[in-house]
């Protein structure tokens, strides 16, 4: 089975970009993570995306993405998972390469929330979740999140305040990175502060939807070229759930993570204590913490006791959100999941800037779909 290597990286800063297109954000992306891996000559492009068929009205991504890079003839193709979309893209871009189907892979991730204004857009995104017995009844991605984080609060008795570590720890990282929507500290007073959006989950527990596009390079190893910063990937692993929580045994126990975390580090032959960062869902915020618990991090019903700012910081056991996550990132849910491995391959790579870890070799990145209905893991070390 051929090894896979991430060689170029390529992104646009997240935000409201009201004068570019979905093509336009691609091809910027595109062009720039190409130029990063030398130019060399892709022969397929796997498009993460989730929502452009309804919010952007366009569909046949691959033909619109492939075109505004000047890709022509190329195949193309989209790969939805919901918000977990660009990691679900790079995974097929790994098994491309994997199974000699090809021996350079383009990966984008891309979103534009900004082509509609209004409630719509929360309707659109519930179809993460099961429209027949939640999003009919009305129950968005926030309505969600928020019954579980109360229903967590009740059951374990854990302080409100404990969630802030993951804001707090996402924004402070987000001030250094000039891609990040958000480049300002949160502190703990503030986010006792902030107003509910669907309780007991605050503004600083939820993300902010923007439009995004990160792109990655997938080659295998006669195409790596001495000199190159390359990024193996060790793993890539997707699991799944029950689409509606109300199926599931224990709807605080994201199975999913737990199915996803332990293949991947089977695969690359590793231990938790082996990573050196974990870009995971930081949010909402009671994600990033159900997934510490059922990733292994953190004993059911604990993790709200390991999860504290100084074990998540870029210093701590486990550092989290490292260029600030989803939630100072801004969020562009098809783009999500691409931004998470490009922030964990700028690590790897010595590039990270002032957020650098040292000594990073070692990174695991996690994509959540829903209430962790479809979950994948990638496991990524430094050559």
């Amino acid at each position: 089975m051929e090894k896979v290597y991430i060689t170029g990286i390529g992104q646009v800063a997240v935000g409201e970009h009201w004068d570019q297109s979905l093509a336009a954000l691609s091809s910027k992306a595109i062009r720039a993570a190409l130029k990063d891996a030398g130019d060399p000559q892709p022969e397929i492009v796997y498009i993460g995306n989730f929502l452009a068929s309804s919010i952007s009205h366009q569909a046949n991504l691959g033909a619109l993405v492939c075109d505004a890079a000047g890709l022509h003839g190329l195949e193309g193709t989209t790969v939805e998972a919901g918000e977990a979309s660009g990691a679900a893209a790079l995974h097929m871009g790994y098994l491309a390469i994997t199974s000699n189907m090809a021996d350079c892979v383009v990966v984008v991730g891309l979103e534009k929330m900004t082509d509609m204004v209004g409630d719509e857009i929360e309707a659109f995104a519930a179809q993460s979740g099961d429209t027949d017995f939640e999003g009919m009844q009305g129950l968005t991605p926030n309505g969600m999140a928020g019954l579980l984080m109360q229903r967590y609060l009740d059951q374990y008795h854990a302080p409100c305040e404990s969630f802030a570590s993951f804001p707090i720890t996402a924004h402070a990282n987000g001030v250094n990175n000039p891609f990040a929507m958000y480049r300002k500290n949160v502190d703990l007073d503030s986010y006792g502060k902030a107003p509910m959006v669907s309780v007991p989950l605050s503004l600083y527990d939820v993300p902010t939807f923007a439009d995004g596009a990160a792109a990655l390079v997938l080659v295998n190893r006669k195409l790596l070229r001495d000199g190159q910063k390359a990024v193996l990937i060790s793993a890539s692993e997707i699991a799944t759930d029950t689409l509606a929580v109300h199926d599931r045994a224990d709807p605080l126990a994201f199975d999913a993570v737990h199915i996803s975390t332990t293949k991947a580090l089977e695969k690359a032959k590793l231990t938790r204590d082996c990573l050196d960062l974990f870009e995971c869902w930081d949010t909402p915020s009671i994600y990033g913490m159900l997934s510490l618990e059922a990733g292994g991090f953190a004993e059911r019903g604990r993790g709200w006791q390991f999860a504290t700012l100084d074990n998540l910081a870029l210093t701590g056991r486990l550092p989290v959100a490292t260029l600030g996550g989803i939630k100072a990132h801004g969020f562009a849910p098809g783009a999500a999941g691409a931004y998470q491995v490009l922030d964990a391959v700028q690590q790897l790579r010595g590039e990270a800037g002032r957020n650098q870890i040292a000594s990073a070799q070692v990174a695991m990145t996690q994509a959540i779909s829903g209430a962790a209905a479809s979950v994948i893991t990638h496991i990524l070390r430094k050559m």
